[in-house]
């Protein structure tokens, strides 16, 4: 799926609220990457561009790490344990859309 520049600036607006995840455990905005929600996707499919949250690094791709805040869980690594210790990727969808106010 193609970006126009609505879809640049939304995804500059998601990113700008830092990592949801660690905003949610109280350290702050951290620098984040946007993640396309999978849940009720197909196999290989990515959401639409509207459908994301800002995960940081560790919180997006790195399976289970420990941090200085402890053990840290990655969605592509670990979604279960994700999802058990943060909420699931719809939970937070609608936080930051909350957020954003859309």
């Amino acid at each position: 799926m193609g970006m126009n520049k609505k879809d640049r600036a939304y995804l500059s607006r998601v990113a700008e609220l830092g990592c949801v995840v660690c905003r949610n455990q109280g350290y702050g905005a951290t620098p984040a990457e946007i993640h396309h929600v999978r849940a009720g996707q197909g196999v290989g499919m990515r959401a639409s561009h509207t459908d994301v949250i800002p995960l940081c690094p560790i919180h997006h791709r790195y399976g289970a790490k420990s941090t200085e805040h402890g053990e840290q869980f990655g969605y592509h690594q670990s979604p279960a344990q994700f999802e058990d210790a943060y909420g699931t990727e719809l939970e937070l969808l609608d936080q930051v859309k909350g957020e954003l106010g859309v």
